[in-house]
C-alpha cells in the first residue's frame, strides 16, 4: 500500500505519516522545501520522540520525498498510483494541492480502488475545501474522474511543538493523538490507520477539538503572555492564568453540550486531559509560537469569536472568552506580522469599525457590544 502525504513538516512526518507508516503504507512525502526533501531522501530512517509521562521513541522507515515544485510529474505519477493522499499543509495551501490530485486522478486507471483522500488540517471540513478546489479546477472533466476518489472530512489532535535545531528529521511530539476520520465516505473499505477511529457524524469530534484544544492552546498563550510568562507549561503552571484557561474552556464546553449534546461529565474529563497536555513540562512550546496570527485567531469561525458568538446566540455565558479575546488584543510580538499589524489598527481604527472587521461581528450581533468593550480598554492603553 501507498500514502502520499502533501506537508513533509514536523505534523506531517512527527503525526500523519507515522499512523500511515504503523498502517502498512509506504510514504511518499510532498513538499516544496528543497533541502528538507533532500535531508528525507537522505535517510533511511527517522525518529518520532514522545516526551513526557508516557514518553517513547517510534522509529519510522519505508518513506522518501519528493519536491512537488520541481518534480511535478513524479509527484503526479504517484498520486495516481496511491491508494492514500493526505495533507498537513494548512488550510490556504489546499488550492495549491488541488491541481497535483486533480492531475493524478486524470491519470488513474479507472478500474483501481478510489483513491482515499482526506485533508488534515485544523480546519472544519477542510477535505470537503480541498474537494471544491479539485472541482472547480477540473470544470467539465470532473465528472469523468470524480469516481476515482472518495473524500472524507477529518479532526486531528497532537501538539508538536518547535523543533531542536539540531534535530534534523526527527520529530519530537506529546504522546496524546487523536485522528477522527468519517466514516460513511468510504463503507465497507475504510483505510488502515491503527489509532484512527471512524465516525458517522465528524462534526461534533471536531468542534469540540478546535473549541477546547484550539481556544484553549489560544488562551494560555494570550494570558501567558499577557502575565509575562514564555513557556506554555509555566504559564498554566499559574493559578491566575490557569483559572482563565478553565473558565473559557466550561464556557465552550457548555456551547457543546447544547449544540451537540455531549455529555458534560465526559466533556470535563476532555478538558482536563487538554489541559494537563498543555502543562506538559517536556514539551518546549512558547506563548510567542502559538500565540502568533492573532488576527486569524479572532476571525468569525476561528477559536474564540465562532464558539462566542454562537453562545452568546443562545444565551449561554461568554464572560471568559470574551476575557481571552482582550488577552489576544495585548498580545504584541514584533517578530510576528498579524501582530504589529493589530496594534497598528488599534491605534489608527475606531473600535466599532475594528470590531467588525476583525471579528465579522455585525454591531447588532449579541456578542458585539462585550468584545467592542475589550477593544476600547487595549485602544486606551496604547
Amino acid at each position: 500500500m501507498k500514502a502520499v502525504h502533501f506537508g513533509a513538516g514536523n505534523i506531517g512526518r512527527g503525526f500523519v505519516g507515522l499512523l500511515l507508516h504503523q498502517g502498512g503504507y509506504e510514504v511518499v512525502f510532498s513538499d516544496v522545501a528543497a533541502s528538507l526533501v533532500d535531508a528525507i531522501n537522505a535517510a533511511d530512517e527517522y525518529t518520532v520522540h514522545e516526551v513526557g509521562d508516557e514518553a517513547r521513541d517510534t522509529v519510522v522507515t519505508g518513506f522518501r520525498a519528493i519536491n512537488s515544485a520541481t518534480d511535478a510529474q513524479e509527484l503526479i505519477d504517484e498520486i495516481a498510483t496511491a491508494d492514500v493522499v493526505t495533507t498537513a499543509v494548512g488550510p490556504t495551501i489546499l488550492r495549491f494541492v488541488a491541481p497535483h490530485v486533480l492531475a493524478g486522478l486524470a491519470l488513474r486507471d479507472p478500474s483501481r480502488t478510489p483513491l482515499q483522500i482526506m485533508a488534515c488540517e485544523n480546519a472544519i471540513g477542510a477535505t470537503d475545501t480541498l474537494r471544491d478546489e479539485i472541482r472547480a479546477q477540473a470544470a467539465d472533466a470532473w465528472d469523468a474522474i470524480v469516481g476515482r476518489a472518495v473524500f472524507a472530512n477529518t479532526a486531528v489532535d497532537r501538539i508538536v511543538p518547535a523543533q531542536p535545531a539540531d534535530g534534523g528529521i526527527d520529530v519530537t511530539v506529546e504522546p496524546f493523538f487523536e485522528w477522527a476520520i468519517e466514516r460513511p465516505p468510504f463503507g465497507d473499505a475504510p483505510p488502515h490507520i491503527p489509532g484512527a477511529h471512524f465516525v458517522d457524524d465528524l462534526a461534533p469530534y471536531i468542534e469540540r477539538k478546535l473549541f477546547t484544544v484550539n481556544t484553549g492552546h489560544a488562551a494560555t498563550a494570550y494570558f501567558g503572555a499577557r502575565a509575562g510568562i514564555d513557556k506554555i507549561s509555566d504559564a498554566l503552571a499559574d493559578p491566575e492564568v490557569a483559572g482563565k484557561v478553565a473558565a473559557a474552556l466550561e464556557e465552550t464546553s457548555a456551547l457543546l453540550v447544547a449544540v451537540h449534546g455531549w455529555d458534560a461529565g465526559e466533556l470535563a474529563e476532555y478538558r482536563a486531559t487538554i489541559l494537563r497536555r498543555f502543562a506538559n513540562p517536556a514539551l518546549p512550546d512558547t506563548v510567542g509560537r502559538v500565540g502568533r496570527q492573532p488576527l486569524r485567531k479572532l476571525s468569525r469561525h476561528e477559536r474564540f469569536v465562532g464558539p462566542a458568538a454562537a453562545a452568546a446566540e443562545r444565551g449561554l455565558p461568554t464572560v471568559a472568552l470574551v476575557d481571552a479575546m482582550g488577552a489576544a488584543l495585548e498580545f504584541d510580538d514584533a517578530d510576528d506580522e498579524q501582530s504589529v499589524e493589530m496594534q497598528r489598527r488599534l491605534r489608527e481604527e475606531d473600535a466599532v469599525a475594528f470590531t467588525a472587521a476583525v471579528t465579522g461581528l455585525e454591531p447588532g450581533h449579541p456578542l458585539f457590544a462585550a468584545v467592542e468593550a475589550v477593544v476600547r480598554r487595549r485602544q486606551s492603553e496604547l
